[in-house]
């Protein structure tokens, strides 16, 4: 009996998790993973749940509910010793314990990347959890409520103000769909107008969407300016202190809404935190059949993959190309990865994990959207729905698919929930406060500020 411990719940630990299960018999193999969250989040769907579009909860898999073999460890992993071949963890409640293994899969994946700007660890909101894009979306809707009893002007203009940093597909779905909800809420708010929104994308280099064509990115940016949107390319976030930010061109605004979305970092348990073999990016160093090490310097019974692993990228003409850090890759990687290992159980013949792109398409609003593979591009409707058809196949199971598409079609019928349930966030202060709205309730944190 062969232990299998898997650091990480994300794609490529849930989808290795998940198809060991299917491949390896009872008898072979004790599989674990250890996750500070009971669930894995389907990160393509956060612009859309931020909007409003799909129900938070659908937009997470359990890993009880679909793992049914494996052993699930609710704690975070500080430290990897592959020398003595354990692990680390630590529990929200408790001491730090150890957990021992056979064979160790590092599919952490990666973090959000920070810079020092001043105000920005203390405004600002990620968009790589269902928490985060739950408090985006409430916020909004808050704005809206408070913005309706306010007369018009600066104070309530502030209050409208979105800005999302980082010009990659979650910056610019997120910009978007936020965008396409704030301008269907103005039929619900009568009192707000039109030219009272703010919505702003900051991006540093030249242009957004680097994974399309120079021209397809160009596209997006006028459809995203023509619908009202505010593209600053070539700017850098300098400050955000206080809700008030300030570019690298010069442009200073308010906006108490700051959604960052500006690349990842290597996660530190990997990078800093383990005797595994890590590049100068802080990526797990794996030959091409994902197992770690090199092809003349294996690394024995250890094995790497998704956003946490520098993976040979071989249908790239590039020599020494890796895969970029998404989804498409994270998913195939769990699902090759569980297929070697089963191999090499067995005492079977590992294959190196090769994948041509599909193609790109993000989602830019209800109804609009960009595909694009190689020269082919497609934008408008049909886009948006190959969006959609593409990412409820996607998602693991048939529960959450039929879950995605009866949301989906409810919306298409009575349109999008919005209520703001902003107050979850400070769940005793109707029981504190007594019903007296003259009473001061002290709150701790940024968020409240919003």
């Amino acid at each position: 009996m062969r232990k299998i411990l898997v650091v990480g719940g994300g794609y490529a630990g849930f989808y290795t998790a998940w198809k060991l299960e299917k491949k390896l018999r009872r008898d072979e193999a004790e599989i674990t993973i250890i996750d500070p969250r009971p669930y894995m989040t389907y990160q393509p769907f956060l612009p859309e749940v931020a909007a409003g579009s799909i129900e938070a909860r659908h937009a997470a898999v359990s890993l009880r509910s679909h793992l049914r073999r494996t052993k699930l460890i609710s704690a975070t992993v500080i430290r990897i010793d592959h020398a003595t071949k354990t692990v680390v963890a630590a529990p929200k409640d408790g001491p730090e314990f150890a957990v021992g293994y056979d064979i160790i899969v590092v599919t952490a994946g990666a973090v959000t990347r920070k810079f020092p700007i001043p105000g920005l660890s203390d405004e600002a909101i990620g968009l790589k959890h269902v928490e985060e894009a739950v408090a985006i979306r409430d916020r909004l809707l808050t704005a809206f409520d408070r913005a309706s009893t306010m007369p018009a002007g600066p104070d309530r203009s502030r209050l409208l103000t979105v800005t999302v940093v980082g010009g990659g597909f979650a910056g610019v779905e997120a910009c978007a769909e936020l965008l396409s909800l704030a301008t269907a809420l103005l039929k619900s708010y009568p009192e707000v107008s039109f030219s009272e929104l703010g919505l702003h994308l900051v991006e540093a280099s030249g242009r957004i969407l680097p994974e399309v064509t120079d021209k397809a990115g160009a596209w997006v940016v006028r459809s995203l300016e023509e619908r009202g949107a505010h593209v600053h390319l070539n700017s850098q976030l300098l400050s955000v202190d206080s809700g008030h930010v300030i570019l690298s061109t010069g442009e200073r605004f308010d906006s108490p809404l700051v959604v960052w979305t500006a690349g990842n970092a290597a996660n530190p348990i990997v990078a800093q935190h383990t005797d595994l073999p890590i590049d100068a990016r802080g990526s797990v160093i794996v030959r091409a059949d994902l197992r770690v090490g090199t092809d003349s310097d294996p690394v024995a019974d250890a094995w790497a993959a998704g956003d946490d692993a520098a993976v040979p990228d071989l249908a790239s003409p590039l020599p020494g190309a890796r895969t970029v850090p998404n989804a498409q890759h994270a998913v195939r990687q769990g699902k090759h990865l569980a297929k070697n290992i089963a191999a090499s159980i067995r005492g079977g013949r590992t294959r190196d994990y090769v994948h041509h792109s599909l193609g790109v398409v993000a989602t830019l609003g209800i109804g609009r959207g960009i595909f694009q593979y190689r020269s082919l591009t497609v934008t408008g409707l049909l886009a948006w729905l190959m969006h959609r058809g593409y990412h409820v196949l996607a998602i693991p199971t048939w529960e959450r698919k039929v879950r995605v598409l009866l949301v989906w079609f409810s919306a298409l019928l009575f349109g999008r929930d919005i209520v703001s349930l902003l107050s979850v966030q400070h769940p005793r202060e109707a029981f504190v406060r007594g019903g007296d709205p003259t009473l001061d309730i002290p709150r701790v944190g940024a968020s409240d500020a919003h």
